[in-house]
């Protein structure tokens, strides 16, 4: 007679169990590798976006003029962004970008930011070797037809001198000229300008910056989760408020966006978070800062 073996049943008991306890420990680690990978994907993901979003900026504030960059408290109140009492409740930041698109032209510069002091006299100043023909047809494309050089769509020329803010015509929402933002259309020739501005100045200078339009980075939303909007193709020279222009969304889910001056130097911080798109716990949030010459 042939002697049968099997498993008993407290043999396959112990061998379920075993095999329950290896399932629950392998589940676990399955699931602790697929939450890592969410986490570490989102970061990665939230890193290259504020990297972007903040290499936007900056090649935007890099062809501002200086001396217009405020700071803005959300309504008509701003001061110069390198004014000591800007703090946090002054969120919006707001300069003129000189023309750099009109400047680099095609073969030669546009306009050369250079006004020959010998034959200029208010209001016609002339520029050699600028096209202001050819500079406001390009304008006029940038703008959407605000700007291209003639009566009622003048750009704004900037002498390169000590100034006050003010004279940049931010806010003034009246039918005064800003005192360094001077309205200017083509002249007779392709290489002058007429001054239309109601305010002429008593002093020309020998160099100047031309402008088609200001940009302005305004947060959205809540305090703590917020769109970050840039406006633009708007004119502070013809009384418009930021709220006259463009907008994009350069950034969505904002945690943080802050700016302040050293010197010359414009310092930026953005922090984005996630929305909690992972759905494994609190908020992730990106930090990244640039500086921007």
């Amino acid at each position: 007679m042939v002697k049968r073996t099997g498993f008993t049943l407290l043999e396959l008991v112990m061998v379920i169990v075993v095999f329950g306890i290896v399932a629950s420990i392998g589940a676990d680690i399955i699931s602790s590798m697929y939450q890592n990978y969410l986490r570490t994907r989102t970061i990665n993901r939230l890193q290259a976006q504020t990297e972007i979003t903040l290499e936007q900026i900056a090649r935007r504030l890099q062809f501002r003029v200086k001396e217009s960059v405020i700071a803005r408290n959300p309504g008509v109140d701003f001061l110069s962004l390198a004014n000591d009492n800007v703090d946090s409740n002054y969120t919006i930041l707001e300069w003129i970008g000189y023309s750099n698109e009109a400047l680099r032209g095609t073969t030669t510069p546009l306009w050369t930011g250079l006004v020959d002091l010998d034959p200029s006299a208010n209001p016609t100043l002339v520029s050699p070797g600028s096209n202001f023909a050819t500079a406001g047809t390009l304008m006029n494309v940038l703008t959407e037809g605000d700007v291209d050089l003639t009566a009622g769509k003048e750009a704004a020329l900037i002498f390169k001198k000590p100034t006050n803010i003010a004279d940049f015509g931010w806010g003034l929402n009246t039918n005064t000229d800003g005192l360094n933002a001077l309205k200017v259309a083509q002249g007779a020739n392709q290489d002058e300008l007429t001054i239309t501005s109601t305010n002429i100045p008593n002093e020309i200078y020998e160099h100047y910056y031309l402008a088609h339009t200001a940009y302005a980075l305004v947060p959205a939303g809540n305090a703590n989760d917020f769109n970050l909007t840039l406006r633009y193709n708007y004119q502070p020279w013809h009384n418009e408020f930021y709220t006259a222009g463009s907008s994009a969304v350069m950034a969505q889910n904002v945690r943080l966006f802050r700016f302040r001056q050293d010197a010359n130097l414009v310092r930026l911080k953005l922090c984005l978070h996630d929305n909690n798109e992972t759905g494994v716990g609190d908020l992730i949030v990106t930090c990244k800062e640039k500086v921007v010459f």
